[in-house]
């Protein structure tokens, strides 16, 4: 059995230094304050690109069973449940002009999950729909998730384009009273919120962004009409334009390549780097997606939760079976990096310090 390894006193402090002064260079004291919200002055950036504005209908004062508030996975699955246990009377209130949530809000270039597709799509088997991609790309999310609202009738009574702005409780009746920016005041023996995270742009507190004279738009709201091209990439109109991306998270590792191929010139600004791999794209072929997926990336196959290790190595103790798992990963990120930069003069510039 293997001992388990006693990190030293001062190589432990010594590390937590070097965390401590890492730290202080990436957290701002201001937090979340240092951002500002998509409204008045900048209310521009949160417009829906996707409608052509809010259909007209008169406000509603009706009764519902069940309120649900957000058209997301959250909401749709909520939904469709309720109309399994056969409650008829159940609505959802959107802000976006169709189901999907974060997925019909984000489509900017190269939107992708980053989830394995037969893990991440919900209601599979009672769609009976097969992923077309390992690991989807967010136009096929969003259709899967209006394929569920299609299913359960979800469209029969549904508010788009519209937003809660107050639920009151009224103890005679027992009932919510829902408030609504389109006049709506109807009450519902149940609420749910489904209104998730990742809807609402988050704008950096930049000195100077309300005098910027050129053209700037929020990811999770892409100007395709300024750019051109579609989340598959062919943004033309970017051809003789400069073009500056803020942040390298999730989004920017996705768009910034698509960018990069189009833009007359690109500029990264980036403040923390972010780990990475190579994006795997394999189809769910039956014969051979289980296999590449335990392959692994040394033998042809790809990076995945399926594919990374998920337990420790044999002679392993709990203690070091955290360490032991990170270390793997971190090879995998840069073997990966390795590969897909070329050089190894370029390596060391792309390769962040992986989290231990």
């Amino acid at each position: 059995m293997t001992t388990p390894h006693t990190p030293d006193p001062h190589e432990l402090a010594a590390l937590r230094e070097r965390y401590r002064l890492e730290r202080e260079r990436r957290v701002r004291p201001d937090g979340a304050a240092q951002y500002r919200d998509a409204d008045a002055e900048f209310g521009y950036y949160a417009a829906d690109p996707h409608t052509e504005g809010p259909a007209d209908r008169a406000p509603l004062h009706d009764l519902v069973d069940v309120a649900v508030i957000g058209g997301g996975f959250g909401g749709i699955l909520t939904g469709a449940r309720l109309r399994q246990q056969g409650v008829a009377r159940v609505r959802i209130v959107e802000k976006g002009g169709d189901f999907g949530g974060t997925w019909y809000w984000n489509r900017y270039p190269g939107v992708h999950c980053d989830v394995e597709s037969h893990v991440y799509l919900p209601m599979l088997d009672e769609t009976g729909y097969v992923p077309e991609w390992k690991y989807a790309p967010g136009d096929e999310i969003r259709r899967h998730a209006v394929r569920i609202a299609t299913r359960f009738d979800l469209y029969a009574d549904v508010l788009f384009s519209t937003g809660v702005t107050a639920l009151t409780w009224d103890e005679a009746s027992e009932t919510w009273l829902v408030s609504t920016d389109r006049g709506d005041d109807f009450r519902a023996a149940y609420v749910v919120s489904a209104t998730g995270t990742l809807t609402d742009p988050k704008l950096p507190g930049i000195p100077g962004i309300e005098d910027f004279a050129g053209h700037t738009f929020h990811t999770s709201r892409w100007d395709y009409a300024y750019t051109g091209g579609t989340p598959e990439g062919g943004m033309t109109r970017l051809a003789d334009k400069r073009v500056g991306i803020v942040g390298t998270g999730a989004t920017g590792i996705q768009a910034i390549p698509m960018l990069a191929e189009d833009a007359g010139h690109l500029y990264v600004f980036q403040r923390t780097p972010s780990p990475w791999t190579s994006a795997p794209t394999a189809a769910p072929s039956p014969g051979t997606w289980a296999p590449a997926v335990r392959a692994g990336p040394a033998n042809g196959g790809t990076t995945s939760c399926a594919s990374s290790p998920a337990r420790a190595p044999a002679g392993t103790s709990s203690r070091t079976a955290g360490p032991r798992r990170r270390g793997c990963w971190r090879s995998s990120c840069r073997a990966s990096a390795a590969t897909a930069t070329g050089t190894p003069s370029k390596r060391p510039t792309r390769r962040p310090t992986p989290p231990r």
